[in-house]
C-alpha cells in the first residue's frame, strides 16, 4: 500500500490489519534505522552534524533540511533506503501470510511480485489530515511537494483507492478490496 503524506494509507493499512493481514510500515522500519546506536547515524552525522546530537538524530530537524531541499533528500535516501528495503525483506520473509507493506516512496521494495494499492486523496484533503496530526502546514507542503504525486503512485498501482470521499465510503471501498484479494488470492 503506498501513499503520500495525509492520503490515508496508515488507516488503509490497518483495516487490512483488522483483517488478518500482518501489516509492515516502511516508516516504521525508517525509524527504526535512524534510531540510536544505529550505524546509519554516522553517515547522518557526517552529512547534517547539526541534526546529531549525542547519538540521537533530531528526525525533525533532518526532515526540515530534507524536505526543503530534492539533493538532500536524496542523499539521506541514498543512506537510509537500502537497509529499509533489507529490513523489509527480513520482515516479509518470516510474517505471517497474507502480508501489506505500507510505502511512503516509490522502489523500496521493487522486485516483488505484488498487488500494489495506491491511496490518494485531494492535496488540500492530505493537508488537512496531516496538519490535524500535529503536522506544520509548511513541513507537510515541503514533503508533498518531494514525494510521489498522485498520478505517479496511480501508474505504479494495480489498484487506486481515492480516500478523498467521507471514511463510510473509503472503507466501503477498501473492504471490497480486501475481500476480493482474499477471495481471489
Amino acid at each position: 500500500i503506498g501513499g503520500g503524506i495525509g492520503a490515508g494509507k496508515s488507516t488503509i493499512a490497518a483495516l487490512f490489519g483488522e483483517r488478518g493481514f500482518s501489516v509492515l510500515s516502511a516508516d516504521l522500519v525508517g525509524h527504526d534505522v535512524l534510531a540510536d546506536g544505529s550505524p546509519l547515524v554516522a553517515d547522518v552525522a557526517e552529512r547534517w552534524p547539526e541534526v546529531v546530537t549525542d547519538g540521537s538524530v533530531d528526525r525533525s530537524a533532518l526532515a526540515r533540511i530534507v524536505f526543503a531541499d530534492s539533493a538532500e533528500l536524496d542523499a539521506l535516501e541514498a543512506m537510509t533506503h537500502p537497509e529499509i528495503a533489507r529490513r523489509l525483506r527480513t520482515a516479509i520473509s518470516s510474517a505471517d501470510w497474507p502480508v501489506v507493506v505500507e510505502v511512503p516512496v516509490l522502489g523500496v521494495l521493487d522486485g516483488y511480485d505484488a498487488v500494489r494499492i495506491a491511496v490518494v486523496a485531494e492535496p488540500e484533503i492530505r493537508i488537512a489530515r496531516a496538519v490535524a496530526r500535529g503536522g506544520d502546514p509548511v513541513d507537510v507542503r515541503n514533503r508533498m511537494a518531494r514525494q510521489p504525486s498522485d498520478d505517479e503512485w496511480s501508474e505504479w498501482a494495480s489498484l487506486v483507492i481515492d480516500s478523498s470521499r467521507s471514511w463510510a465510503e473509503t472503507e466501503h471501498v477498501a473492504v471490497a478490496v480486501i475481500e476480493e484479494l482474499v477471495s481471489h488470492g
